[in-house]
């Protein structure tokens, strides 16, 4: 593998663990890092540069997915629907 190569996939690797890191819910959170590791581990004897090409892309649009369903997970936390109803009833 590059060095180049070597440096973006753990460029994104760590961009991932921090957005999976946001998930509000910890059994989200927890299975989304699983399945991260697991991902990651299982490519990482990858040499092909076409394929660890392809698997950077398929990594920048699962990113683009996770940072999508952090933000809706933020915005619909338990803690600020259960606040939201508190406030009706009193």
């Amino acid at each position: 593998m590059a060095a180049s190569s070597r440096a973006q996939v753990l460029d994104h690797y760590q961009v991932m663990c921090r957005e999976h890191g946001k998930f509000t819910s910890y059994n989200y959170r927890t299975y989304a890092i699983r399945r991260l590791r697991e991902a990651f581990g299982k490519n990482k004897n990858v040499k092909d540069f076409v394929q660890i090409q392809m698997l950077v892309n398929k990594a920048k649009r699962n990113l683009e997915i996770i940072q999508q369903q952090t933000h809706i997970s933020e915005m619909y936390s338990a803690d600020k629907i259960f606040q939201n109803c508190v406030s009706w009833f009193f």
